[in-house]
């Protein structure tokens, strides 16, 4: 029954990163960095993803900041925090994120204040989405983990008691 429960976590969890994959939410460096993880850092993912998090939020604020100003005009230092947030969404595999950002510099670089109010919204919205989704994605993982970790002392107390049928 134990097995079955992990193995039915591990299969939730093969099935929404298909999921995300197929839905263009990720791509093959976010498999590039589960690779890294290991038994000497166990929560290596999620680590970087918080972090990725964290700094992501900070510049979603200055990037409403920005715009909510009404004497904005410094498209340039817009800029400046979409490459940050470009390059860091790369760096997690977070593609639709990235693909935002890109869009997002188009319309700075234009200095088009509607259409960055615009893809303001679309990156705000496909951020929690990640998000929503690699929180969920991790619950799973933790849970799979504490599944797998389980000992149920009766069945230790069985093997104790009758070795020989082990």
């Amino acid at each position: 029954m134990l097995g079955l429960s992990v193995d039915r976590l591990r299969a939730d969890m093969n099935r929404l990163l298909a999921l995300l994959f197929h839905q263009g939410v990720l791509d093959e460096q976010f498999l590039q960095l589960q690779q890294l993880q290991d038994e000497s850092s166990p929560n290596f993912v999620s680590e970087v993803v918080n972090i990725y998090f964290h700094e992501s939020e900070k510049l979603l604020r200055n990037l409403r900041g920005l715009l909510v100003d009404k004497e904005f005009s410094d498209y340039k230092k817009m800029g400046v925090h979409l490459n940050q947030f470009m390059g860091s969404s790369s760096s997690i595999g977070a593609q639709r994120v990235r693909n935002v950002c890109v869009a997002f510099r188009a319309a700075t670089e234009q200095n088009n204040r509607p259409g960055c109010m615009r893809a303001l919204e679309l990156l705000e919205y496909e951020y929690c989405y990640l998000k929503n989704k690699l929180h969920e994605l991790f619950q799973i993982e933790q849970q799979r983990i504490l599944a797998a970790a389980v000992r149920y002392p009766v069945v230790q107390q069985q093997l104790q008691q009758h070795p020989n049928n082990a």
